[in-house]
């Protein structure tokens, strides 16, 4: 597994007035569950690709296991770091399903039945296994996404990196998306998660990370980044908390981030009057 480090991380994009990234500090242990918030060009998406080197620091440090990752390659890097791109276009090009989820574990090294076992499972978990045989440009938009997905999924990486996953999701797509970080979780590998979706935040993951112009502002669970004491905070990145957060606020019933905790807290009260 896959401990990863940034140490002081900036970096500036060629011609950039200001850096994207400024002084970075932030550690990820192994198996944790973190979400990544902020406003379009907060720094997210330019973090994350510093996680497998698709970016290099303009100064500053990437540890993997506190290993420096300068002097290795993507593709070395690729077998700790999975990232599935926001756009899913931007990295399918096989002529079917299959072959699209097969191509990164055998390029790992996965063959026989290992490698069978690896995609047949991704295919299941993200409900494309009937669809294998299947151009994926005659797949919706919404399914190439989860086809992205399953094919890094079936790599089996340490860390799994997801950019945006929900955007054009429908409620099921949103479970599937949901269910693989589930199970992701409980195989003790971590997931890392770009997301504008409040709700999925904080009911998909244990810890979540504020970005605002390249600065971490607020780092915690869901239930102290999305209380009421940081709503400030949230605001100054154009966020708002998840309803089910404003409506405890409200009511005074205390932190409550998600559905099933504003339902919980509702239950406890209603009790307790008897």
């Amino acid at each position: 597994m896959t401990d990863l480090v940034l140490e002081q991380v900036s970096y500036r994009y060629p011609g950039g007035a200001a850096p994207a990234l400024d002084a970075i500090e932030l550690r990820i242990a192994v198996g944790e569950r973190l979400a990544l918030i902020g406003q379009n060009g907060s720094g997210k998406t330019t973090l994350v690709r510093h996680l497998n080197g698709l970016l290099r620091p303009t100064s500053g440090r990437v540890l993997h296991d506190g290993r420096d990752v300068r002097g290795h390659t993507v593709a070395e890097l690729a077998r700790s770091v999975g990232l599935v791109f926001q756009d899913p276009d931007r990295q399918i090009f096989a002529g079917s399903v299959r072959a699209e989820v097969e191509f990164g574990p055998r390029n790992l090294g996965m063959r026989g039945a290992e490698l069978r076992s690896a995609v047949d499972k991704a295919l299941t978990a993200v409900g494309l296994d009937a669809d294998a045989g299947t151009n994926p440009y005659d797949l919706g938009a919404s399914r190439r996404k989860l086809l992205a997905l399953a094919s890094v999924q079936a790599m089996g990486t340490p860390v799994l990196v997801l950019d945006e996953p929900t955007t054009g999701q429908d409620l099921r797509g949103v479970a599937i998306v949901r269910r693989v970080i589930g199970e992701a979780h409980a195989e003790g590998r971590t997931v890392i998660a770009i997301s504008h979706d409040m709700g999925f935040v904080a009911d998909a993951f244990d810890r979540v990370v504020v970005l605002r112009a390249g600065h971490v502002v607020l780092d915690g669970t869901p239930a102290s980044v999305f209380g009421e004491p940081s709503w400030e905070a949230l605001r100054s990145t154009y966020l708002e908390p998840p309803l089910p957060a404003v409506i405890g606020a409200r009511l005074g019933l205390g932190t409550t981030p998600t559905d099933a905790t504003l339902l919980s807290v509702l239950g406890s009260a209603a009790a307790a009057r008897g």
